[in-house]
């Protein structure tokens, strides 16, 4: 299916920072006095700025550039469905289990409000999407998390999704393709968020047995549940320049361990210089470099192993 916008976004206005002065009169001791023009405005949303060098670029230019700022390479958040358009031949996707919600099993405080706008801002019904479609031809079950949607926190609709997904790429003899972003399990459904862990995992499990080819792309940030099951699982390990993952904060660490911590510690970097990833691979070549394990695998749609 082609993703379109579910919602229309009504044009927002920021106000740039101070105002405009001009001299309109002098004082009778000479002094001049300025008078306040309003403050301009523009669309909220065209312009963004860089989180790590502070670089103000155009948003459409930073569009072009995949989200990647142009001056020192800065990998900016995608959303799933920027991720799948980026990623999957003509953006094109047959998405699986799309009305799958939570039901909020414990009736959390809160939870079904807080899940309730999670679903009208990103316009999603959980923190993952999951399907099949082509890369480069070769045919493939995806799922693509969302760090929009509560954290990207791993529940029990995420654990089903993803459980559902692996299901479907043992009955068709696809390839699975994990894009894991995550703060954590989902505090507000407790052990029926934990349990996923062991639940995603064991689909794993019998996927490898099958003979089936995983290839888990972390992207910036992974922690948590998701970090400790699937996205820690494949037979390929792949990483976003700078994305940071492992199971614990640093902060945590450090207090906990009553020790300064390196300065790029638990990034894609330092995670490939001690091996727990197999590449770090920049957003623009992502695509191609997928679409290379996929080969070196996979023959006329089905799996080098022979299956």
């Amino acid at each position: 299916m082609q993703f379109k916008e579910l919602f229309q976004k009504k044009r927002k206005y920021a106000t740039l920072p101070g105002v405009d002065r001009t001299v309109n009169r002098a004082g009778a001791d000479g002094e001049i006095a300025a008078e306040d023009k309003p403050k301009r405005e523009i669309p909220e949303g065209l312009m963004n700025k860089c989180p790590k060098c502070a670089t103000i670029q155009f948003s459409k230019e930073l569009d072009k550039n995949l989200k990647v700022c142009t001056a020192c390479g800065y990998h900016f958040k995608l959303s799933a469905v920027e991720r799948i358009q980026m990623i999957m031949d003509e953006g094109r996707f047959f998405e699986y289990d799309s009305e799958m919600v939570s039901v909020d099993p414990l009736e959390f405080p809160d939870y079904k409000n807080k899940y309730r706008k999670a679903v009208e801002t990103t316009g999603m019904n959980d923190a993952v999407i999951t399907g099949e479609g082509t890369i480069g031809g070769f045919p493939v079950v995806v799922a693509v998390m969302s760090f929009d949607f509560m954290g990207g926190s791993l529940g029990s609709v995420v654990g089903e999704k993803v459980t559902s997904a692996v299901e479907h790429a043992i009955q068709k003899g696809y390839p699975l393709i994990v894009f894991s972003t995550s703060g954590g399990a989902r505090m507000q459904e407790s052990i029926l968020s934990l349990m996923q862990m062991a639940k995603t995992s064991a689909a794993i499990a019998q996927f490898n047995e099958k003979g089936g080819l995983f290839i888990s792309v972390i992207t910036d940030p992974t922690f948590g549940g998701v970090s400790a099951s699937y996205a820690m699982l494949g037979d390929y390990i792949v990483a976003e320049p700078g994305a940071a993952f492992g199971f614990t904060g640093r902060r945590v660490i450090e207090q906990t361990i009553r020790q300064k911590l390196p300065d790029n510690f638990q990034t894609a970097e330092f995670n490939l210089k001690h091996g727990q990833v197999d590449m770090v691979v920049a957003r623009k070549e992502m695509k191609s470099t997928l679409v290379r394990l996929l080969d070196l695998h996979v023959v006329k749609g089905e799996l080098a192993n022979g299956r």
